[in-house]
């Protein structure tokens, strides 16, 4: 690849790999580890991710167990898990904390697929924004007689396939989250 398309190729990658992160944290009624990638407890001061102050693990299909390594940390724990947008109630025995995930009403698992999509769009206009970006610095070394109105057609095309195969990308991934989603 031509080095001149690279850095926009892996702003591209970038969009792709953060709109992963966001479909990773939400729920899809089963327990997944990653709903917790976010949420920070304060460890002496410091906000702490759950997995560098506990074990983390799913013992069931539809339960988190959270095991701090302290368990003067349950409290903090439980109030980053209240606190959070998860929707999820912690319990504990004052040893481990599980969050028990309810099965998805109809009705939540179409608002969660509005939300999937409405996050693709969000990832396709980022998409799009570099492809201007990229075209206007073309368009500019162009004008400055840097590059040839051949390699200026050239970039931009390649700008384009670039563009549109990342775009594919995320309908897949949105396709595929959407039916995770939607399976009972």
């Amino acid at each position: 690849m031509d080095a001149k398309l690279e850095q926009f190729s892996t702003k591209m990658e970038k969009t792709i790999a953060n709109l992963k992160e966001e479909y990773a944290s939400i729920r899809a009624g089963r327990a997944n580890p990653h709903l917790l990638d976010k949420l920070k407890v304060d460890y002496y001061g410091q906000p702490s991710s759950f997995q560098s102050v506990a074990n983390v693990s799913v013992p069931e299909p539809r339960v988190i167990q959270i095991q701090p390594w302290e368990s003067k940390l349950i409290k903090d724990i439980e109030k980053a898990i209240i606190n959070s947008d998860l929707g999820l109630n912690p319990s504990n025995d004052g040893k481990v904390i599980r969050l028990v995930f309810p099965e998805l009403t109809e009705d939540r698992r179409k608002e969660l697929v509005k939300d999937i999509k409405k996050k693709a769009e969000n990832a396709k206009v980022a998409i799009r924004n570099i492809r201007r970006d990229a075209n206007e610095i073309f368009k500019k070394q162009n004008k400055a007689s840097e590059i040839s109105e051949d390699e200026f057609k050239h970039l931009e095309d390649d700008v384009q396939k670039i563009t549109d195969r990342h775009i594919n990308e995320i309908d897949k991934i949105m396709e595929d989250k959407s039916k995770e989603i939607l399976t009972v």
